[in-house]
């Protein structure tokens, strides 16, 4: 189960990173015109502040464990990207954009699976 753990937490890091630099480096309305219709609900510093809050949940699902430094805070990280996408869900879900929600709900998933694991059964 630790093997699934860390390929989890990998491949989150990987989707989390990802999305979270394209959200702190492109401008808004990049954003918007790329179907990210959502972004039109907050202001420029907010969806810079998401992206910065993925990119370093995603450092931390993986570096303090691999580096063997506070490993705490890889179930601190999931849990709080798992609460990041409640907050998509209900973004998504009050703008009708149900199918749009699905991402959303499998990231959650995925990161409650590493902080329940990593706080759990097979902690560091």
């Amino acid at each position: 189960m630790n093997v699934v753990l860390w390929i989890i937490a990998g491949l989150l890091a990987v989707a989390f990173l990802g999305a979270g630099v394209m959200k702190a480096l492109q401008p808004k309305e990049k954003l918007i015109a790329s179907g990210m219709g959502w972004a039109g609900d907050f202001s420029d510093t907010q969806v810079k502040l998401i992206g910065v809050v993925e990119v370093l949940g995603a450092i931390g699902l993986v570096l303090p464990a691999a580096l063997d430094i506070a490993p705490i805070l890889v179930p601190l990280a999931a849990t709080g990207l798992a609460l990041a996408m409640v907050g998509a869900i209900v973004v998504h879900a009050r703008r009708k954009e149900n199918q749009a929600s699905v991402p959303s709900l499998i990231l959650l998933i995925l990161a409650a699976v590493v902080a329940w694991g990593r706080f759990g059964p097979y902690s560091f």
